[in-house]
């Protein structure tokens, strides 16, 4: 196994990296993954993405490998769009509780098929 490889297999999202936010002004940190693969949970069928992710920080803000290696680590996951969307989403802001976060998960089209998900918190309603 190559050291890659082996760093995401050995991912844990309980160790994944956060650093603190110096900054007391607000700003926003837009982050574009556009390598992200996740197979199909009904055919095995490799799904691919650009994930978009932006976000005004609070305390915290991700460091950028550990990032890079929680979106690798879907990569031999069985989930769908939808999922992936709601549990990178969920993952990034029980992590860091942002301000402000929008997640848009732009999958390439599959049999004539393209979806798009977007979670933006300023739009969530509770209910």
């Amino acid at each position: 196994m190559k050291y890659g490889e082996k760093e995401i297999k050995e991912f844990n999202i309980d160790d994944m990296e956060i650093w603190p936010n110096e900054h007391d002004k607000e700003y926003l940190i837009k982050v574009t993954l556009p390598e992200f693969m996740a197979l199909c949970p009904r055919s095995g069928y490799p799904d691919f993405a650009t994930i978009y992710l932006e976000y005004t920080p609070d305390k915290y803000v991700v460091e950028l490998k550990a990032l890079k290696l929680y979106i690798n680590s879907f990569m031999g996951k069985y989930i769908s769009h939808e999922n992936v969307a709601n549990e990178i989403y969920d993952t990034i802001y029980n992590k860091i509780k942002p301000k402000y976060l929008k997640l848009t998960a732009d999958f390439n089209p599959r049999g004539n098929v393209h979806t798009v998900i977007e979670i933006d918190s300023s739009k969530i309603t509770k209910g």
